[in-house]
């Protein structure tokens, strides 16, 4: 912290943050190391994720033979992000801070991955937003693995060539489908639902994390 701050450190120590304005990349940083979800419907149709080209006869929820980044626009509020491919990430961004960004989220993902793996839970895929501060470094910025911006799939039962249980947010999305929700009117979630949604979430961090938190 800035000296001017630290000298309020007994009033501040534990709750608060040193924050910093960055230039948000208009990119989301999507690594995928199963196929499934979005993916899995372009793959069906066109053999592919983003226009990667992927072998053929893989199966739905099946794990990749590497880690992809499959990058998407991000749009403005109220707006579809689009998949792109990452040659388009380049034009967006420039080579170098594309490759920088592909890099960088490829290896978040693995090493959460491998460590959510010994907990009981696979990763399928994820999303990181980057920023770049005044000296032009790029940084990590907003959510970073959580059920919103990952899929969470318990190990336990696990099995290819079908859509998985989730500790994820896809919950609240099939039920939404189910009801053929249009994604633009206001609607009151069912009690259970909400409940429901909440549980998993709860599940997935006791799990990652060995603590129970406090509601």
């Amino acid at each position: 912290m800035p000296a001017s701050v630290q000298q309020y450190r007994d009033q501040l120590e534990g709750r608060s943050l040193l924050v910093k304005n960055v230039q948000v990349l208009p990119i989301e940083a999507i690594v995928r190391g199963y196929i499934t979800g979005s993916g899995w419907k372009e793959y069906k149709s066109q053999g592919s994720v983003c226009d990667i080209e992927l072998p053929a006869g893989l199966r739905e929820s099946q794990k990749l033979p590497s880690a992809l980044f499959t990058p998407s626009t991000k749009a403005e509020y109220g707006d579809h992000d689009m998949n792109i491919h990452p040659d388009k990430c380049a034009e967006i961004i420039g080579k170098e801070r594309a490759d920088e960004m592909a890099k960088t989220a490829i290896a978040l993902y693995t090493k959460a991955a491998e460590y959510a793996a010994g907990k009981g839970i696979i990763i399928a895929d994820t999303k990181f937003e980057f920023g770049v501060d005044k000296e032009g470094n790029m940084i990590l910025i907003d959510e970073v693995l959580t059920p919103d911006s990952s899929r969470f799939w318990p190990a336990a039962t696990y099995k290819v060539g079908a859509a998985q249980n989730s500790y994820d947010k896809q919950y609240l999305r099939d039920y939404l489908t189910s009801i053929d929700f249009d994604m633009k009117t206001q609607i009151d979630l069912p009690p259970t639902v909400l409940d429901n949604t909440i549980k998993k979430y709860i599940e997935a961090y006791v799990k990652l994390t060995g603590n129970r938190p406090e509601l």
